[in-house]
Parts: structure tokens; sequence; C-alpha cells
């Protein structure tokens, strides 16, 4: 089922099985037939660990969303609430169990926290007056999700917002626990690497729950040598940037969830001979995207403009392969293609789906609009005119473009320039206003308390320099066979991947000056290992890192990532985890103050 995550260079299945035997262990607690009642939004990241198969396994026999109101009827004993520890879904769940108790007195209610327990939210279900209704509740720990043979993610879509807006913490404090439940299952990370706030918060954080669990010394052969932790701030200007690869522009087009596209239909038709087309889906296609799937695991991290080359290069084989058929004379090769066949037939409708997407985002990609917007990205990523108004989002306001198009601009200028002259962001934020609504004042202000948006303090733009010092803008990027991680934005190299590429060769200490200019300490720690348990390094072995993002990391990024530990010579590879997977409008949207009330 899940083999995909065993092929890479770290076992991720094993986090995986961990996490399915504790929900076993759970659903066996409570007796009898069962219905869990989901938080909507725990039910993607729960599909990664568990298909509905396994819950069936243990006598789940209704499932239903959480919403106000009744429950839907079912015969069941057991009524489970699967929830995230939210006040607001308490006082749901406070008038479910008060309309049940009415009129089923034998149910047995429960509730499984995800990832922690409250007790905020415990006091709130007593003060409803229905905490004695719940025979057990508990706590169900899943931090890290598996999301590929490579990448983890926690999946905690307002991480970025608590820490650096709201001032809370708790994000960091499930990193930090995710990372020990990592250490137990995968051994002891000696080395431990950091920039940013944050990071040094989760780092301080893990030291310490290392002490409290002094007496129990962890005797697992440790897998990774090395531990990045990299604040999303260090970074601010990678996630604003129009992500240019293949899995890059699905997840910007059409948004990725859970591993999981939804594309619109017509393109998926099967139209068959002499028929009308009249009878089109009308459901959007629900796609799953992940390493699994051959075909994918070569194309998704390639630029686009070498998606097409390679598509037809597999068509041709697929076709020379079924050609074969031709040529099958005796009984045994009849027998060997006839067993080849499902391979063949799947990878043919790989082929097809691909193909279809790609045809997609190609009438996108080749719109004058894409065109207009991704220059004007590559003019403020080169520094051209960052500190003046530009014509082009003045244009683009006055035609009322999408507001999330036009805040990732302004943002993406202010932070290529280190800030805007006060005349230059007053200009904008008063066209904003005025051509969007007044309410978008608070969004404005959000952006500008995590310095997204904001005034120029220092006469001084460090941009340049830091531009120039690690190389983020290389002119003419290879797309087609790409020699450095800038092939990802089509010239511009992910500042946060250029600084883990610096950490494995030469070393931080190369950059010293560079790392000063960024926000937050940058630090190192190490970890004690027992005694016999150090890694003894045969000829040629690679080094694993685990590079761990707060706040959330973009495909793009995961792209150039994968790129630096195919490369031959650099000795190293990478593993991927981050608090969210995010694109720029995701990311914005997350700091927006009621963006379902946003202009289209």
């Amino acid at each position: 089922m899940a083999a995909h995550l065993s092929y890479g260079r770290v076992n991720l299945n094993i986090l995986r099985e961990a996490a399915r035997k504790e929900l076993r262990e759970f659903l066996d607690k409570c007796a009898g037939s069962k219905a869990i009642v989901w938080d909507e939004y725990l039910t993607g990241p729960f599909g990664l660990i568990a298909q509905y198969s396994l819950l069936k396994e243990h006598e789940v026999e209704k499932m239903f969303t959480l919403k106000s109101g009744r429950l839907p009827s079912a015969e069941v004993k057991n009524i489970i609430f699967f929830v995230r520890p939210r006040l607001e879904l308490m006082d749901i769940i406070a008038e479910n169990v008060f309309r049940e108790d009415k009129l089923h007195s034998s149910r047995d209610f429960h509730i499984l926290f995800v990832p922690r327990r409250s007790l905020l939210c415990e006091q709130r279900l007593k003060e409803q007056g229905v905490l004695g209704s719940f025979i057990n509740i508990d706590e169900y720990i899943l931090d890290l999700i598996p999301y590929d043979g490579d990448l983890l993610s926690m999946e905690y879509e307002s991480a970025f917002r608590e820490c650096y807006l709201e001032n809370d913490q708790t994000s960091l404090y499930h990193t930090a626990k995710g990372l020990m439940t990592l250490q137990a299952l995968y051994g002891t990370i000696p080395q431990i690497y950091g920039k940013g706030e944050c990071a040094r918060h989760v780092a301080n954080m893990m030291l310490r729950m290392k002490r409290e669990f002094a007496g129990s010394q962890n005797q697992i052969l440790p897998v990774f040598d090395t531990l990045l932790l990299l604040d999303r701030n260090v970074d601010l200007l990678t996630p604003l940037a129009t992500q240019l690869t293949y899995e890059g522009l699905i997840d910007e087009i059409y948004g990725i969830s859970n591993g999981y596209v939804k594309l619109p239909p017509e393109k998926f038709a099967q139209k068959k001979q002499g028929e009308a087309s009249k009878d089109l889906p009308t459901e959007p296609k629900k796609l799953q995207l992940n390493s699994a799937e051959e075909l994918y695991a070569e194309i998704r991290d390639k630029n686009f403009n070498a998606v097409g080359a390679a598509l037809s290069k597999k068509a041709k084989i697929i076709s020379a392969a079924f050609e074969e058929r031709h040529n099958a004379k005796t009984v045994g090769e009849i027998k060997q293609f006839v067993s080849q066949l499902p391979h063949m037939q799947a990878a043919r409708s790989s082929l097809a789906n691909h193909t279809s997407i790609a045809e997609l985002i190609k009438d996108i990609t080749t719109s004058e609009a894409f065109f207009d917007n991704l220059t004007v990205e590559q003019e403020f990523m080169t520094g051209v005119d960052t500190d003046k108004v530009n014509i082009y989002i003045e244009d683009s306001i006055a035609q009322k473009d999408p507001l999330i198009k036009i805040l990732r601009l302004v943002c993406m200028q202010s932070v290529c320039n280190n800030g805007l002259k006060q005349k230059v962001l007053d200009y904008y934020k008063r066209e904003i206003l005025q051509t969007y609504g007044y309410e978008h004042i608070l969004t404005l202000n959000n952006l500008e308390k995590v310095g997204l948006l904001k005034p120029q303090t220092s006469s001084r733009n460090n941009y340049p320099t830091i531009r120039k010092t690690l190389k983020l803008w290389m002119e003419d990027a290879n797309e087609q066979n790409p020699n450095d991680i800038s092939y990802v934005y089509s010239g511009y190299a992910p500042l946060s991947i250029r600084l883990t590429q610096v950490l494995a060769r030469p070393g931080w200490r190369s950059i010293e000056e560079v790392l000063k200019m960024l926000p937050g300490p940058h630090f190192e720690e190490r970890q004690q290992l027992p005694a016999g348990l150090h890694k003894k390094r045969q000829q040629g072995e690679n080094r694993t890192t685990l590079v761990f993002f707060l706040g959330g990391v973009t495909y793009a990024e995961i792209a150039a990532l994968r790129f630096l530990s195919q490369m031959e010579d650099s000795g190293m590879e990478y593993i991927i985890a981050t608090t969210k997977l995010i694109n720029g409008t995701t990311w914005i949207k997350s700091l927006m103050d009621r963006p379902e009330s946003q202009t289209p």
C-alpha cells in the first residue's frame, strides 16, 4: 500500500506503521460497533496513515463530518469524535452529545484529540455540562505524517501565523515532540544546526526533553547525521515567487491537498468514437500524486519547460513496448508479454493523465498574463526598480485582478528592497484599500507585522549583497539539463536551499557576514551518542540530513533539495520535513483576516 515510503534512504514506513499501531490500540479500547465523527480538517492527513479498510477491521461502521445540530442516525454502540483541540469545535460536540443523550441513553462517547489533549477544551466541555458523558478522553499524537519517500509534514496550517503574528509557540512544541518521536524510531541525531528564532526555540526544547529522559538511552544506530532547522522568515522571498517545476505549478494553479489534486474534468473525459460529447463529467477529476507512480516520480521536479520532451519520450517507449506483441511468436514469449500487460496499461493511463495535466498548465503558462507576472517577479529578484511604484502592479490593481496576486507582488517588492519607502508603501496601501475594500486594512497590518510588507527603516538594502554572495540569481539557468538548483524558478536559486547547500560544503563559517544580515540567530548543537553507536562510514557512503522548515515549504524548494541529493559529488542526501506544504497563495491566505469575504 505505502511501498513508496520505504524506497528512499530512510524507511518512512516505520513512522507510518507506528502511527497505525497506536490508532488500532485506541479503537480496540472502545469495544463494540463504532461511528467516527471527523473534524473535517483531519480527514486528509489521516488518509495518509490509515485507509477506511483499517478502520472497518476495527468495527468502524459509519463516518460523519462534525457539524452542529444532530448526529445522523447510526446503530452503533460507540461514537468517537476525532478532533483538533479547538474551543469552537467543543461547542459543536457539546450540541451533538446533548441531542443524542435524549434519544439514545445507552451510547458511549469518546474523544480523541489530535495531536494533543487540551485542558482548555476539557474545561469548555465541562462548562457545557457534557464532560461526564465521555468514557475515554485521549490524545493521538500525530505530529509528522509521511507524505512521500523523502517528505514529512505536520499539516499544521496556522504554524507561521501563530509563530510570527500571534506569538503563540504551540506549533514549535509539537515540532520538538515530533522530532523526539522521530529520534525514538531512527536514533539520536548527532548534529543540529539552525537559523532563526523559532529554530532556536525548537532546538532548546529538544535538548530539554532529552535531558528529562536522560535515564533511557536510545540504543538505535542513528539514521540521520544532521538536522537543519530553518525558520521560514529567514527566507520570505521564495514562497512569494511562482514555482516553475511541474509539481510546483500544479500546486500554484490547482492546489495539492494531502497528496491529491482536483482538476477540471473535461480534459479527462473518455470520448468514444462517434459518440456525442454532451455527457461530459461535471465532478472534478481527483488524482493522487506521489512517487509510487513511476512517471510522476520522474517528471515532478523538472522545470515545466522540460516536461513536454520527457512525456513524448515516454510515449515512444510505451508504444514500442505495445508493438512488441507482434514479435511474440512462441507461447513463452506471449506469456511474458501478457504478464507485463498490467504494468504497461498502468503506464499508458498515467501518461494520458499527465499529458492532460501538462496541457492544462501549458494553456496558462503560455498566456500573456502569466508571462507579464513572471517578468515583474524576475525584475524584483534581480533588483530592477524595486524602490518605486511598479506600473504593472498599479495596472493590476486598476483592473481589479485577484487581491492575492497583488499582495504577493507587493510583498515581493518589499522583501527584495528591504522594505518600501514610506510614500511608495502608503500609495500601495491606499490603492488596495480603495479598490478591494477597507476591511483589508487588517490583512495589510498582519503582513507588516510578519515582515512581508514594511517601511524601509535603514537606508541600506542588504538584499543585493545577499543575492551576490549566495548567487541567488543565475543568468541562463539550464531548464532542460539543470546543473544548479536555480532551475526550479528559472534563474532564482531559493535562499533557504542555498543555505542548506553551503552548510554541507564548505560550511556556514564561509558566509558569516550574510548570516548576520538574515533574521534570527544561527547555531550549532551536538547531541552525545551512547558508546558504540558512532557510525563507521563506508567508502563513498552519503551522509543524511533532515531539513526541517518551520512555517512551511514549497514544492519548488523540495525539488531543489532532491536535485542536491541526486548530484553525483554532493555526498549528501536530504529528507525534508515541514509544518505545512505551502505556496504563495495559501501562505498569504493564512495571514489574511476574513479571507472568505475577500473579493474575487
